[in-house]
């Protein structure tokens, strides 16, 4: 039986890509996508996740509206480094302009409780933006959260400096906070960060075998990914690609053994130059009820030949 899944994103391009990994892979049932801010204002979040499931055939799948800030601010704004790679709209600017249904009247954070309630242990959550609407959750219901299968994050940085300072990486640098409260809860957690994202890479050798395949949804995803390659070559023209930091996540919810993992309480740090950093937690290194598992290593051949495989044939059709 396919695992259930929520998508938990601030849906940018590699957001695009997790949902892409989702849909063509028939281990997952996508039942809803929750939105918040992040590459883009929550708003556009949601607009950009349903424009995606239509070109992909999928307008049935729900979206809905999350936390528009962090725990700790009463507002945001969309950071000029994050319009750069991703693009004003937040996709590549392939101005996409599919229909998309009225959003979800339901709160991102009430749908989440409410899937964990129906379907428990059956249930994953992907959440490769801010960790605001899951703190949202924590604060409101733990016990029903508590109920979920397991939580696959994609964000922060352990072995491998931040790439918004030399400690915080960009998702827990938002509200660290809220990954605090998260890392803390004693919820399932497995932290998918740079460690692992940055040797994931996909080139424009890649993109042009997507962009033969000659459908609607090729080439916008094609174009989409081109323009993300180029805030690269800006940005990180050591990598030589760019990195697919959210469906990585998505197929290590799947696929756990695509990684070697290490058993860590983790914390974030919440102040000074510091913040953000994602460390072990002093206070609870010899506590035996260890929930939190940083990925350190990545079968990184298998790993490129599923992504390939799985929204390939997504995209042919």
């Amino acid at each position: 039986m396919a695992q259930k899944m929520i998508l938990d994103l601030d849906t940018g391009i590699d957001d695009a890509l997790a949902i892409a990994y989702a849909l063509g892979s028939s281990e997952v049932d996508l039942i809803g996508i929750t939105s918040e801010y992040g590459n883009v204002l929550t708003e556009r979040s949601v607009v950009n996740s349903q424009q995606i499931l239509h070109l992909l055939g999928h307008p049935d799948i729900p979206v809905y509206l999350g936390a528009g800030h962090s725990t700790t601010t009463h507002d945001f704004s969309v950071l000029p480094i994050s319009a750069e790679i991703h693009g004003q709209d937040g996709v590549g600017e392939i101005h996409l302009t599919e229909p998309h249904p009225e959003m979800a009247t339901e709160s991102a954070v009430d749908f989440i409780l409410r899937a964990c309630q129906a379907y428990g242990a059956d249930l994953s959550i992907v959440a490769t933006g801010p960790m605001t609407n899951l703190a949202l959750a924590i604060q409101k219901d733990l016990p029903t959260l508590k109920k979920v299968g397991q939580i696959v994050i994609m964000g922060g940085a352990l072995t491998v400096c931040g790439n918004v300072s030399p400690f915080a990486e960009a998702n827990i640098s938002q509200d660290p906070e809220a990954a605090d409260l998260l890392f803390k809860s004693g919820l399932p957690v497995t932290m998918v960060g740079l460690d692992v994202t940055l040797r994931t890479l996909f080139t424009r050798t890649d993109t042009a075998e997507w962009r033969a395949l000659g459908t609607p949804a090729a080439k916008a995803y094609a174009d989409m990914v081109d323009y993300y390659i180029k805030a690269y070559e800006v940005t990180s023209p050591h990598l030589h690609g760019c990195a697919l930091h959210d469906p990585l996540a998505v197929a290590v919810a799947i696929d756990p053994s695509l990684v070697t993992t290490f058993p860590l309480n983790l914390k974030t740090e919440i102040e000074g130059p510091s913040r953000g950093r994602t460390i072990g937690d002093n206070a609870r290194l010899d506590d035996p009820a260890t929930r939190t598992a940083v990925c350190v290593q990545v079968d990184t051949p298998r790993f490129l030949t599923e992504f390939k495989s799985r929204i390939g044939q997504l995209l042919a059709q």
